[in-house]
């Protein structure tokens, strides 16, 4: 039974061996299919073969999973930052894949246990394994809105300065985009590359607040947009939030640093105190014992 069920487990894993390079091996086929065109040559039939599979299945996947599940990946994937190497398709994908994975686990575990405890932890192993990539591209979202947050203040000096040396504000955007490093930056690129295709300005601007979800730089969409609209000098505009936002940045720090003594006196309560208790009075317990029990 034993040897049975341990062979079922391998068989179980090879298969999902075999569907895991299906899904995921996909991006080296394609930078080859890219890679063969830039060359002018027509892609080999593995290749091709490999691409049709994975989009077969991707389509698949697509069409058998709830619209709101999609919808929800998509703006996880979106607040990430769109990375090109896990696009939904994969992600779900991989959800499978991992679901499949924790299920198996679970399943040896509750007959290796047969109890109430094994089947808890079979079920948290599969909710755990089937959440984990929406966990990671919610962590992936939120590092990557406190980065552009700190970024924005820098930035708008940056633009600030552009404005007053005599740019317009689409130069400036520009010029401190494509010389600046970092999400806010690829960010400020592809808002260009909205107008720059027709997009209105006021449409643009929106889809960037949109897209990051960041308060900040939403605060400052809104103040563009209604210094175009009034007719106010955009300079005045960029310079007053720059202002704004190192004062805030500057609140945020020292409320920072006002929160240590707080978070630190639980683990010295817990952990570095009784150590030194143990550590002086130790040795005074000790003899107080020895002296007392001598008396006896």
């Amino acid at each position: 039974m034993q040897l049975t069920l341990w062979l079922g487990l391998l068989l179980a894993t090879a298969g999902m061996g075999l569907l895991w390079w299906m899904v995921l091996g996909g991006a080296g086929t394609r930078r080859q299919v890219l890679a063969n065109l830039r060359r002018d040559a027509h892609p080999t039939d593995t290749t091709v073969q490999a691409e049709q599979a994975q989009s077969e299945l991707a389509e698949a996947l697509r069409r058998r999973t709830p619209p709101g599940v999609v919808k929800n990946l998509t703006k996880l994937w979106a607040a990430a930052g769109r990375p090109e190497a896990w696009p939904v398709d994969r992600v779900l994908s991989t959800k499978l894949l991992l679901g499949v994975a924790g299920l198996l686990i679970a399943l040896l575990l509750i007959i290796n246990g047969r109890d109430m405890r094994s089947v808890l932890f079979g079920a948290a192993i599969v909710g755990s394994l089937f959440f984990l990539p929406d966990l990671l591209l919610y962590n992936t979202g939120t590092k990557r809105k406190e980065a552009i947050a700190l970024q924005l203040p820098d930035t708008l000096d940056q633009m600030s300065i552009a404005v007053n040396a005599g740019l317009g504000f689409d130069a400036a955007m520009s010029r401190v985009a494509r010389n600046g490093r970092g999400e806010l930056s690829s960010e400020l690129v592809r808002t260009l590359q909205d107008i720059q295709v027709g997009m209105p300005r006021r449409d643009a601007y929106d889809d960037l607040a949109e897209r990051t979800k960041v308060p900040k730089l939403e605060r400052f969409v809104r103040a563009v947009v209604q210094g175009e609209a009034y007719g106010i000098a955009l300079s005045d505009v960029l310079q007053s939030q720059a202002e704004e936002l190192r004062m805030e940045r500057k609140q945020d720090a020292e409320r920072r640093a006002m929160q240590i003594p707080v978070k630190v006196i639980f683990p010295l309560l817990l952990f570095i105190m009784p150590a030194m208790f143990i550590v002086v009075i130790g040795p005074g317990v000790i003899q107080i014992i020895k002296a007392f029990g001598g008396g006896f």
